[in-house]
């Protein structure tokens, strides 16, 4: 766990600036998710069904990689044909420099909050401080030589 020099670190809840949750259901096409995603100014959406079952998330890497790059057609293509299943979720509490460790490690940008059963938000690489992205930086460059080490 990350120790912040000050004595305090602020949570991923604490970073996020949109504290509703953006989601679209998983029958949905690829279009309608782009459009809430841009009307929302947002990177990615929750993929959910009715009440609160996380399915999967969509990002704008997905859009680029799973869609335009495969020439898909984003009128027929449904969210959950190109969404990534079962992500990676974090507690609220999650401090962000431990958050930002297990997103430079795992190679994404998005790490929906989930407390309970409860979807809280997204927590985007984008919300955490230079400080943070810093600390966060040196936790995982340590964490690499600590593995050289030992093989």
């Amino acid at each position: 766990m990350a120790v912040a020099t000050n004595g305090e670190e602020r949570t991923v809840f604490q970073s996020i600036s949109r504290k509703h949750v953006l989601c679209i259901g998983p029958h949905a096409s690829i279009r309608e998710a782009a459009g809430v995603m841009t009307h929302a100014n947002c990177g990615s959406v929750l993929i959910m069904e009715p009440p609160d079952i996380l399915l999967g998330i969509l990002t704008e890497r997905d859009l680029m990689t799973r869609v335009l790059a495969k020439g898909l057609d984003p009128e027929r293509t449904k969210t959950r044909d190109v969404m990534t299943p079962n992500p990676i979720c974090i507690p609220p509490e999650t401090p962000v420099s431990d958050a930002v460790c297990l997103m430079l490690e795992r190679g994404f940008r998005h790490l929906p909050l989930v407390a309970g059963k409860k979807v809280l938000g997204v927590f985007s690489i984008r919300d955490a401080l230079p400080r943070e992205l810093g600390t966060a930086w040196s936790l995982t460059e340590f964490n690499e030589q600590v593995n050289d080490v030992l093989g």
